[in-house]
């Protein structure tokens, strides 16, 4: 194998070849307390921050602000509004905080933040839905919001803190122009290369210490660490863990990693045979071994071998009621076998109804660990008689072909925390009226009326024991196969003082006490 060095050299050429565009941004250096940093994902040609998860983006930006927010702890804290009062089951009161005003100088007021609700429960909204528990929002004063839901819906508050539902000045084009309140503002975009901001000094809270940032939406993983170790960029996120121990021995710059809420997972193609019965499900997940992903695609540091949907660490978690499905050959094939699926031409390869029984991962490679991961999983099923093979997408075409079902198995990642509560995750994926349920075909009636009476009810310990049930069910009916829990693996050059990472670390990056020093 080529030494790491050698190998980034290769990677430097060959880029430079192939990007003369990167070399414009290469030549702006952090002068001027600009910070650089490599990003997996960006904004299509919307910046609407209601538009799919376009919020996300500019959330970590520091453009926009939502009601309440997570705290590094994942503790829910009030961010543009002060505080809330539960007034009754279905109805909140919201205080916004004084002295908050858009990046256009326009004052934050209650009629800003109805319209940003609004907007969003509008049914022309892709993502409508996910406030369609709210019967009425209405400002009762300039400073003051009354929610009111259709029931008792126990994640309201918690809702809130998604950046679909940031807070957006009205009547200015979001699509192209972003308003919003937070501690940078909107500078300009390049679809598919990067987006700026400079330093808001009006902000509410905190001044933010760089005067601005660039962000660069960089697909390849190898070559986000090729720009942090040639010095071309300040923070890299998400980098390949077959390159950390080298860029360790790099005396410039600080490796950090921490166990996040995001889980790699595989999606189940439930509306297609053989996947539509439960043993073929339940024989994939014991024909995984995840210790051995964990051990060889994720270099031993990118990630903890997953027992159910949440992280052990997660307050919700049932991980540890939880049968784990354990690495175990033996019992994957006799319960393919009890479902019709054996060997009947004695070629070693397992058949069905017929047939061979091959079948096809399909995953996305923005994320460093989805492939090597996807690979390991298909060798895995070859040891066991299955014929399977890895296609690689691009992460929207993957989304496409699961909205229209055309998959057998798909890896896929996913953040469990986002909001700080369960319902977030499991009434998208297990509820049968979820979204990503619609992806797997997942319904049971059980699962159904648990989530429900779990949204109605305010006691914490109630809502456990209906969440513990879900968790123990779907680990059952295996609509999805959990492989790990990532360890985000970013990296910094030691000038950038006050980066940290978060476990719903998707929407936080450019915060008021990032710098750069010397």
């Amino acid at each position: 194998m080529l030494p790491h060095r050698v190998l980034l050299t290769i990677f430097t050429t060959l880029f430079v070849i192939a990007s003369l565009s990167f070399t414009v941004f290469a030549d702006s250096s952090s002068s001027g307390n600009i910070l650089k940093a490599d990003m997996l994902f960006g904004p299509d040609d919307n910046l609407d921050p209601a538009y799919k998860y376009t919020g996300w983006y500019l959330h970590e930006a520091g453009i926009y602000e939502t009601l309440f927010s997570l705290d590094e702890d994942m503790n829910l804290v009030p961010t543009l509004a002060t505080g809330y009062d539960q007034v009754s089951d279905t109805e909140y009161r919201i205080s916004l905080r004084e002295g908050v005003t858009f990046h256009d100088g326009t004052p934050l007021d209650a009629d800003a933040v109805v319209y940003s609700l609004q907007r969003v429960m509008d049914s022309s909204n892709s993502r409508h839905g996910e406030l369609d528990f709210i019967a009425s929002v209405q400002a009762t004063d300039d400073k003051t919001v009354v929610i009111n839901t259709k029931q008792p819906y126990s994640p309201a508050i918690a809702t809130l803190v998604d950046p679909l539902f940031s807070i957006v000045k009205p009547d200015v084009d979001l699509n192209t122009t972003p308003v919003g309140t937070g501690p940078f503002k909107f500078e300009s975009f390049e679809k598919g290369v990067s987006l700026s901001v400079v330093r808001n000094d009006d902000y509410w809270g905190e001044k933010a210490k760089l005067n601005g940032a660039v962000l660069y939406f960089v697909s390849d993983s190898m070559t986000r660490a090729m720009q942090l170790e040639g010095g071309d960029v300040d923070i890299a996120r998400g980098l390949p863990q077959s390159e950390v121990a080298g860029l360790k021995e790099n005396q410039d710059l600080e490796i950090l990693s921490m166990e996040t809420m995001r889980e790699n997972l595989i999606y189940v193609n439930m509306n297609k045979a053989p996947f539509n019965d439960i043993s073929v499900r339940q024989a994939l997940s014991y024909a995984i071994n995840r210790q051995e992903i964990v051990d060889t695609a994720l270099e031993g540091i990118g990630g903890v071998p997953a027992i159910g949907v949440f992280t052990t660490e997660n307050p919700w978690s049932a991980n540890d009621e939880l049968v784990a499905y354990e690495h175990d050959p033996a019992r994957a094939k006799e319960l393919l076998s009890n479902a019709g699926i054996t060997d009947e031409d004695g070629d070693g390869w397992l058949d069905f109804q017929g047939a061979p029984f091959n079948i096809t991962i399909k995953t996305y490679t923005s994320r460093a660990e989805n492939k090597p991961s996807a690979e390991v999983v298909a060798s895995q099923l070859e040891d066991i008689g299955i014929k399977c093979g890895v296609e690689i997408l691009d992460s929207g075409a993957l989304s496409g072909v699961l909205s229209d079902g055309d998959y057998d198995l798909a890896l896929y990642s996913w953040s469990t925390g986002t909001t700080g509560d369960p319902d977030y995750f499991f009434s998208k994926h297990f509820e049968s009226t979820g979204a990503e349920a619609k992806k797997t075909g997942y319904s049971n009636s059980d699962v159904d009326e648990w989530l429900t009476k779990a949204r109605a009810t305010f006691d914490d310990k109630e809502r456990a024991e209906y969440y513990n049930k879900v968790q123990e069910q779907v680990n059952k009916d295996c609509p999805e196969i959990y492989l790990f829990y990532l360890n985000e693996l970013a990296g910094a050059n030691k000038k950038v003082k006050g980066y940290k990472l978060y476990p719903s670390s998707e929407i936080n990056l450019l915060t008021p006490e990032l710098s750069i020093e010397g």
